[in-house]
């Protein structure tokens, strides 16, 4: 649409200091900003407008025919990825024969990611109780550190 950079800006902006005043200057922005933003909203209600007669139409529904039809790479791919997709999904390491090579890998995995998120787990409760006991001797200091004074403050009120 209108490409305007900051210098651009600024050149409207010391015009409109010199022809408006200082005075009215706040007053013009203000009704530049109304009709601005009433231009964009009935932009916007223009645009949804035309979407929404363009999906009643059924218009996307040829748009992806054309787009299928000029790029037939591109939709072997997408059902390629769709349904390596699906079948990622439908995957279970329990459907496999126990017996088979990729059962007993399955079952290796299996414990194999059992055993890192309870390390992980073990590993955050210790860093937890860690910070836990950090947290409590600092504030025993500071009990302690407050102590001397509270005291030498009631000794020079007495």
């Amino acid at each position: 649409m209108f490409d305007l950079g900051w210098t651009e800006l600024l050149v409207i902006g010391v015009v409109a200091l010199i022809v408006v005043g200082p005075k009215d200057l706040p007053v013009l922005f203000r009704n530049v900003g109304r009709f601005v933003g009433k231009a964009k909203g009935m932009a916007r209600e223009f645009s949804s407008a035309m979407h929404q007669a363009a999906d009643e139409a059924g218009v996307n529904e040829m748009t992806k025919g054309l787009k299928a039809a000029s790029n037939p790479v591109g939709t072997a791919m997408d059902g390629v990825k769709q349904a390596a997709q699906d079948m990622a999904k439908s995957i279970d390491p329990t459907k496999y024969d126990p017996d088979s090579e990729t059962g007993k890998l399955a079952a290796k995995r299996a414990g194999d990611a059992k055993k890192i998120q309870a390390s992980t787990a073990r590993a955050a409760a210790e860093r937890k109780a860690r910070e836990a006991e950090e947290a409590l001797a600092k504030a025993e200091e500071y009990e302690a550190a407050l102590k001397p004074a509270t005291a030498s403050e009631e000794e020079a009120k007495s």
